[in-house]
């Protein structure tokens, strides 16, 4: 069994950011990430995104935990969640909504398939 870990995430490289998938405006977010996805169905890493909205389209469940910036995530049908460093998540499958970065985020986080 092979053991990945992602040290000092707070400065780890990630990779070459791109615009997120579904933006809402001016300026488009840009994310970056440096992950693994295992054969068990379960991927894990680093992630990071600049100011701006966009919607949520994962599908699949996923817990996160804050390590720098701060934003908001309105659940559709839902009241809005101010999130900031320090704070973890954990997202039902299926949870969709609108992302709105105020200060670039970094989080760590396990997607379940």
């Amino acid at each position: 069994m092979k053991i990945d870990i992602f040290r000092d995430t707070a400065h780890l490289p990630l990779g070459q950011p791109g615009p997120v998938g579904v933006p809402l405006g001016e300026p488009v977010a840009q994310v970056a990430t440096q992950g693994v996805e295992r054969a068990d169905g379960v991927e894990a890493g680093v992630w990071e995104c600049s100011p701006g909205r966009w919607r949520r389209q994962i599908v699949q469940q996923e817990f996160c935990h804050f390590i720098q910036g701060r934003c908001t995530f309105t659940p559709d049908e839902g009241e809005p969640i101010e999130i900031q460093a320090g704070d973890a998540l954990m997202f039902p499958a299926n949870t969709t909504g609108i992302w709105d970065v105020q200060e670039t985020v970094r989080k760590s986080y396990v997607l379940i398939f």
